[in-house]
């Protein structure tokens, strides 16, 4: 029987997933409803999501410094709160390169992004709801590998886009802007596999 106060790191990872989700949820509004008049205030609403999480996963660190016993190793926990983490400060990236840059239209192919990022991070936190049954889960490893093949989309998405860019555009300003901001989005579903991957090697590890 589970103690009363014991934490649950498996919920925890959960929650994380829902602040990488909101914070996708966010960018992709953004971004279809790009104004830059306003994307500073965006920004700050963005930092506040990317905070939360970072206060979640402070939360998760002191409390495994209490710990005697894990569900999975401690260094485990420490390397996948990381990688959730880097999951909403890259998507917190693309609207800060969006305001630095002082963009003011958005290219559909960045649209294209902010749908495969979202789909990427909903698929993850499916992966969390999961991960507290990796021993007996037959669809754990089904739903690591949606979220391999979003981020292969992710990577033909950004050749497509940064060779359209290069094909369109004659302006140099605009073409090192977008080449940067599509490599950032594609970063984004670049984290996302890379958490999917911790999960995956914990799994054979404790199998």
């Amino acid at each position: 029987m589970a103690r009363k106060n014991e934490f649950d790191y498996f919920d925890s990872f959960v929650k994380l997933s829902e602040y990488c989700c909101d914070a996708a949820k966010m960018l992709d509004d953004v971004l279809i409803n790009f104004n830059a008049d306003t994307l500073e205030e965006k920004m700050k609403k963005m930092h506040e999501i990317e905070h939360s999480a970072d206060l979640k996963g402070h939360e998760i660190t002191r409390r495994l410094a209490k710990e005697f016993i894990t569900p999975i190793e401690r260094e485990d926990i420490v390397v996948l709160v990381h990688e959730i983490d880097d999951i909403t400060d890259t998507i917190e990236d693309v609207l800060l390169h969006m305001y630095m840059y002082n963009v003011k239209e958005i290219k559909n192919d960045a649209l294209r992004f902010s749908k495969l990022i979202l789909k990427s991070c909903e698929e993850l936190k499916l992966v969390f709801e999961e991960f507290k049954n990796f021993r007996k889960s037959k669809d754990l490893h089904d739903k690591i590998i949606r979220i391999n093949k979003l981020e292969e989309d992710g990577d033909n998405l950004y050749t497509e886009a940064v060779r359209k860019l290069h094909m369109t555009s004659k302006d140099a300003i605009e073409i090192m802007t977008w080449t940067i901001a599509f490599n950032r989005l594609e970063k984004c579903c670049d984290s996302c596999e890379e958490a999917a991957n911790i999960v995956e090697s914990i799994v054979m590890k404790n199998s």
